[in-house]
């Protein structure tokens, strides 16, 4: 039991202290939104079918630097912006844990492109979204990227990971959760 409690805190130190593209937590709103805003664009020029999923969507909740790492348990923490027609609407972080057979740490954006006007009620009436749990989610990687065209659009959510660094390994059972935050 001593060692899940130095692995918990190890992760802890590092949540709060590692290297990336910025910190595990903005120190504003305003730092928030402009994170947000230059991880889309940088999503947007590497993926063009992210650009369309958000032409056609009716909010994106955008994690532009979420921190995760694990030895056996891991946790990842990030902090991000619901964004309506270019603005801000609210703001939530999503936080992680998982056991299982892993190692390492990395850091990632994550987007959440809300096709529905009941997602986006969902998201903001819950008193936190269990991913898995509520509106149908696609995770668009390069597979599902061929198939979609703006009359295949038929989920509430597609999720897309982008800009990862440093490597994370690992086979194990993973919750998440999303919730509201005041900024």
């Amino acid at each position: 039991m001593k060692l899940t409690k130095l692995i918990m805190v190890v992760l802890a130190v590092f949540m709060v202290h590692a290297p990336g593209n910025g910190p595990a937590h903005a120190a504003s709103a305003n730092a928030l939104n402009a994170d947000a805003e230059t991880a889309l664009n940088k999503l947007y020029e590497s993926n063009s079918v992210a650009k369309m999923i958000a032409d056609h969507s009716s909010a994106v909740l955008v994690f532009p630097n979420i921190l995760k790492a694990g030895f056996v348990v891991g946790a990842q923490y990030g902090e991000g912006v619901l964004m309506r027609k270019g603005q801000a609407i609210g703001y939530y972080n999503i936080v992680a844990g998982s056991y299982g057979l892993q190692a390492g740490a990395q850091s990632f954006g994550y987007a959440l492109f809300l096709m529905t006007d009941s997602a986006i009620e969902y998201l903001e009436k819950s008193s936190g979204w269990e991913i898995g749990i509520g509106p149908s989610i696609v995770v668009v990687d390069e597979g599902v990227a061929k198939t979609l065209t703006t009359t295949t659009l038929k989920s509430d959510v597609y999720a897309f990971t982008f800009d990862q660094q440093g490597l994370m390994a690992g086979i194990g059972l993973q919750g998440s959760k999303i919730t509201k935050i005041e900024k």
